[in-house]
């Protein structure tokens, strides 16, 4: 039935090395012709099939009743969950079909109980527990990298990227702060909701060999109040938490007769504010420091498979605030990249080099410095994909801050596909110079392999050049990693990896969180997927062990053992507990807080739980705890992050943290609180107010970051931002009683994008 018509070394020691490396990069993301020599990964769901081209108009307005759609066979949907491959209760119809410049996707989402449909929020990038329907697009068929379009029932988008093949192991997989230019409107009616998709083939980006394109294509519709999923193609629940949006396991689409245009995406934007800072001079004052701003971003694409952005004068003053951390151990804090100017395929430029956060580049290094905004005079950034390699070139200057002088930062990343379509060898090269001896270049190799089945291993080499330090060269400048791993999340899956960092190992753009150590790691775990009679989706035990050397006299830094059961249950939630065994070797006492740990050797033990409620719910959350010793004294720890959709125009976000730390036998405790209160407030898709406050015990302030947006069309936005932070003490007893603000500013920020 169809829905109502209406309803350092010095420069010289570096550029030679650097020189050299490029041609070694070069044969190494060259195509090779060794790709019959290994096992055959088995294919993803069934042969190709056709996305054919639309044989009528359509008018993009949520209906979903033309003739041209009628003609279009629908997909075949299974449920995915709770109960896979069990019957769907609500029948759905999802179709795709393209013409020279777009691809469209319709939903006819009939639902039985239809005022039971949720539509939990009208801000763009939230999802709230609400009826959707999704497409993924691996457009590049490279089998590892996608984009994800999602909507609500009011037409309010999400859109993310995906990279790693949807696995953890590298990081992030999900890019939540990537937006791109497509359109979706949504209707309702009696008898369900509906929604037509138009992304331009300009957003997806494809390669075409004789008039064809392949693409991988996975599609989804959620109904949040039974925790239901239907999908296609029909993927059990054995690829992992991201199961559903594994680009390996896309059914793949052939579209013939693609003609990309090129549109450009030219997108001044004019600034004005005022800032506010106290200053003590004797006694406290106010300097005020206003500002007016112009700037100019540009995207182009001129092939279907390359990706321009130029700016100039770039700004980031709409960006959300970073969630503040209190740091417990004695390495640095690692916070995401979330301003858009680098999210295009940031994937490409990804190079992982252990743990969840280090990487041989960064981008918050370019414009960031301790916190502080650095001007960007401007830039260029280019990304795509040309055969089976993926490339990307990033170069910026920046302005002087402080002590540093202006600097020129630049990336150059090669990926190769060879072998198979999940195996890839690379390269990146980074400078960061400047005029004042601090230049510093990283050059790193990397391979991931596929070598049988689900069986991965990856490989890499880095090694820096820094002037402003007399480095030893060799390992002591270098990074070695490898890693064995299984990607499967069904029966036994395990990791084994190894790595050397070497005391010089200075990645001037890059992130890491140690150095001058030997690392060993492993991890074995087994799930069991449940029975439909079953309560429990799957259950899961796991053993984890890390373990840390110096490189100078091989002793111990870090120790830590960690096992763990993992019950997921079929409404949607998750409980994990365990326990945390480690050991730290602390030859320098640092602090916590205002509290300092010692130097000595510590083993302490403690107790975990975390508990997810399911995030299709109106309130859900993540609960975490811990206690039990710590260095010399004990923890007893505490998080909770209840999320609360009151309706679809106000949603609150709480979070707080409490660390108690004792140290009986020094006589010495602290206690240290991390609070944050977000209120999302919107009146329609296109007005929209956040509040963002944040308190932080052990930084000594509460700040709030206040975001209005206006938004006009895509592209085209007006922004008021407002910042401030409060001192929770005044009183230091030190001299004068402390001003109750400790500065605040006020942006006024707009931005409008002509199409060419």
């Amino acid at each position: 039935m169809k829905p109502p018509a209406r309803a350092r070394s010095s420069r010289s020691h570096f550029r030679p090395a650097a020189l050299a490396a490029i041609p070694a990069l070069a044969i190494l993301t060259a195509p090779t012709p060794l790709a019959a020599q290994l096992l055959p990964i088995p294919p993803s769901p069934g042969a190709p099939i056709a996305i054919p081209r639309l044989t009528g108009a359509i008018e993009l307005d949520g209906v979903v009743d033309e003739a041209a759609w009628d003609a279009v066979a629908p997909l075949d949907m299974t449920m995915y969950a709770p109960n896979f491959g069990g019957a769907l209760t609500e029948r759905t119809e999802v179709r795709l079909a393209h013409d020279d410049r777009y691809l469209y996707v319709s939903g006819r989402m009939y639902d039985s109980d239809p005022d039971q449909i949720r539509v939990g929020t009208f801000y763009r990038d939230q999802y709230s527990g609400d009826d959707i329907l999704a497409v993924i697009i691996d457009s590049y068929n490279d089998h590892e990298t996608a984009v994800w379009f999602v909507a609500n029932p009011a037409g309010v988008r999400q859109d993310r990227t995906v990279s790693n093949d949807a696995e953890f192991t590298n990081g992030m997989p999900m890019n939540w702060d990537w937006n791109s230019y497509w359109d979706v409107v949504t209707s309702r009616s009696d008898e369900g909701w509906f929604a037509e998709f138009r992304i331009p083939f300009s957003t997806l980006g494809f390669q075409a060999t004789g008039g064809e394109v392949t693409m991988g294509l996975i599609a989804y519709r959620m109904i949040p109040r039974k925790n239901e999923r239907h999908i296609f193609p029909a993927l059990d629940p054995g690829g992992g938490r991201l199961g559903f949006a594994k680009p390996s396991r896309a059914q793949r689409v052939v579209l013939q007769d693609v003609r990309q245009s090129a549109p450009l995406y030219i997108t001044p934007y004019a600034l004005g504010g005022v800032r506010q800072t106290p200053v003590l001079d004797g006694q406290w004052r106010t300097e005020r420091d206003p500002t007016t701003e112009a700037g100019l971003d540009v995207k182009f694409s001129p092939t279907s498979n390359l990706a321009l952005d130029l700016t100039v004068n770039t700004d980031f003053a709409q960006v959300e605030a970073d969630d503040q951390q209190i740091n417990l151990t004695r390495f640095p804090l690692f916070f995401p990249e979330k301003r858009q100017f680098f999210q295009e395929r940031s994937s490409t430029f990804d190079f992982n080099t252990g743990g969840f956060n280090n990487r041989l580049f960064h981008s918050r290094q370019i414009g960031l410095d301790a916190g502080e905004i650095v001007r960007i005079y401007g830039g260029a950034r280019a990304v795509g994909r040309l055969g089976g390699t993926d490339f990307g070139l990033l170069n910026m200057q920046t302005a002087p801050q402080g002590d540093r002088s202006t600097e020129n930062v630049g990336v150059v990343r090669l990926r190769q596909q060879i072998l198979n379509a999940n195996s890839a060898v690379g390269g990146m090269l980074t400078s960061r110079l400047g005029s004042a001896g601090r230049d510093n270049t990283a050059l790193g190799l990397d391979a991931v392999v596929r070598w049988v089945g689900n069986e991965y291993a990856i490989l890499q080499w880095a090694n820096t050049f820094d002037e402003a330090t007399e480095q030893e060269g060799g390992l002591e400048s270098g990074l070695l990693r490898a890693r064995l791993e299984r990607r499967r999340d069904d029966g036994f899956s395990y990791y084994a990896e190894a790595i050397r960092v070497g005391a010089d190992y200075l990645p001037g753009l890059g992130f890491q969180s140690r150095r001058d150590f030997s690392h060993g790691g492993a991890q074995l775990r087994y799930r069991q997927l449940s029975s439909e009679t079953s309560p429990l989706v799957s259950r899961a035990i796991q053993v984890a062990t890390a373990h840390y050397f110096r490189n100078g006299d091989g002793t111990a830094e870090s120790r830590e053992i960690r096992p763990e059961i993992e019950l997921d249950f079929r409404q949607g939630s998750n409980l994990t507990f365990g326990g945390l065994s480690s050991f730290e070797s602390v030859r320098e006492p640092f602090a916590i807080s205002d509290v300092v740990v010692p130097a000595g050797e510590y083993w302490f033990h403690e107790a975990t739980f975390m508990f997810r409620l399911p995030r299709s719910s109106r309130y859900r959350g993540e609960y975490n705890g811990s206690a039990g010793t710590f260095y010399d004294g004990t923890r007893l720890s505490l998080a909770l992050n209840p999320a609360w959709v009151l309706s679809k125009y106000l949603e609150l976000e709480a979070g707080y943290e409490i660390n108690r730390l004792d140290f009986a036998n020094r006589d010495v405790s602290t206690t240290t609180q991390l609070a944050r209160l977000k209120v999302n407030t919107a009146l329609n898709p296109r007005i929209s107010l956040s509040t963002f406050g944040q308190y932080n015990s052990a930084l000594g302030q509460t700040t709030f970051n206040v975001r209005f947006r206006y938004h006009f069309r895509e592209g085209t936005d007006l922004w008021i931002v407002y910042n401030e932070g409060l001192y929770n003490e005044r009183d230091n007893g030190l001299g004068p009683r402390r001003p109750l603000s400790s500065g605040r500013a006020v942006m006024l920020k707009y931005s409008h994008t002509f199409v060419g």
